[in-house]
């Protein structure tokens, strides 16, 4: 077991800066190979001690003497933490645990918000993560790596079971947290030997994919209401019905994305999820229903401006039983209602997964059911091709 050594290192590159003064570094070094870690203290060479490694001579000798020490400690700390979750510190380790500003002790679901706070992701997808992490807090408070084992995850599936979630939604928290593990241990905070999910089987059960046949977005399409909230995401769901958009796509909608092609108004976005841009003429899809929505809010900010998902969903509960809808639906049915219904239509399932976004046609055969009339009118066809 091979500990780095620390000292304190005062300008290393025998150059003073136009202040005429030099840095303090720490020099950690290990297996013949060192790094220096910055301590942001600047002195005149008169106030340095070589041979004792101290601030001498100056106003806030003792509070800068001070300084160092604790960065020190502090870093020593950090190697210790490392140690305790039985991992070889290493410089690189180390050089980016100070980067980070990374406490020398951490809990995982702290490590797991941090992380999650200052990544890239989308808000979605940040949103999602965070509430995995929410649920692990609320199951064992201040869990930490040392605590991620095969065991602590089967408590964990059975705990959101026992709190009422389905199969699918315990897989995709329990996916979420394979994230945050891998994310752990690519960080340095988990040893790749700890792994918890190497023989963790997720389970998943094959979804219904609802979508609402024509006579049913009639029925929405004609609902008379007087609430400003209702109107408002049941357009929202419409026009997403019609152009087969993602709740947080149509969320992000701008006017800069209706672009004027060929004298005719097409909707051009990047999708948030995918990162693939679509195309959508507005004016041949469903005879342009999309576009009279748009005209009748003062922005398409304004179209977009609705509540949060879940807020979203639990009004449009209220609109499906005002419209006397018998069939339970969420938002995300209206983009399984565009692709079934443009099957239906009878526009060829390549130009569908165009229009959803998809890089896969096979993600597109998930989404486009076949309706009754359907197959009655394609087998009337075959009939007709045969006779002719």
């Amino acid at each position: 077991m091979q500990k780095i050594r620390y000292r304190l290192v005062y300008n290393r590159k025998k150059q003073l800066n136009h202040q005429g003064t030099a840095l303090v570094q720490v020099e950690a070094k290990l297996n013949q190979r060192n790094i220096y870690l910055t301590t942001n203290i600047y002195l005149r060479p008169e106030h340095w001690d070589r041979n004792t490694s101290q601030v001498i001579d100056h106003p806030q000798a003792v509070e800068l003497n001070a300084m160092l020490f604790e960065f020190v400690i502090h870093l020593q700390g950090i190697e210790l933490g490392f140690w305790k979750r039985g991992i070889q510190p290493t410089l690189a380790l180390l050089r980016d645990a100070v980067k980070k500003k990374a406490p020398s002790s951490i809990s995982f679901t702290t490590f797991a918000r941090q992380t999650i706070e200052q990544s890239g992701r989308s808000d979605s997808t940040k949103e999602n993560l965070l509430s995995t992490v929410g649920h692990l807090e609320q199951f064992r408070p201040g869990i930490d790596f040392a605590d991620l084992t095969y065991t602590m995850l089967r408590d964990f599936e059975n705990w959101l079971r026992e709190q009422g979630k389905n199969v699918n939604t315990i897989g995709k928290h329990l996916r979420q947290l394979r994230t945050l593990v891998n994310e752990a241990i690519n960080c340095g905070y988990m040893s790749s030997d700890a792994y918890p999910f190497r023989k963790f089987s997720i389970k998943k059960r094959k979804t219904e994919h609802r979508f609402l046949t024509p006579d049913e977005l009639k029925r929405l399409e004609s609902v008379q209401l007087a609430d400003e909230r209702h109107r408002h995401v049941l357009d929202a769901f419409l026009f997403c019905c019609y152009t087969g958009l993602r709740y947080s796509d149509f969320r992000s909608l701008n006017t800069a994305q209706i672009v004027v092609i060929h004298r005719s108004k097409w909707l051009c976005l990047r999708m948030q999820k995918t990162n693939i841009e679509i195309k959508l003429p507005l004016e041949l899809l469903f005879d342009g229903k999309a576009l009279d929505i748009i005209d009748r809010y003062p922005s398409v900010e304004a179209l977009a401006a609705i509540p949060d998902n879940c807020e979203t969903n639990r009004l449009l509960a209220e609109v499906g039983k005002l419209a006397g809808a018998k069939k339970h639906f969420t938002y995300h049915c209206s983009r399984h209602t565009c692709a079934t219904l443009l099957i239906h239509q009878g526009v060829p399932i390549t130009t569908v997964q165009k229009i959803l976004g998809h890089t896969s046609v096979k993600t597109t055969q998930i989404y486009s059911e076949v309706l009754g009339d359907t197959i009655i009118r394609d087998l009337k066809n075959v009939r007709k091709r045969r006779k002719m």
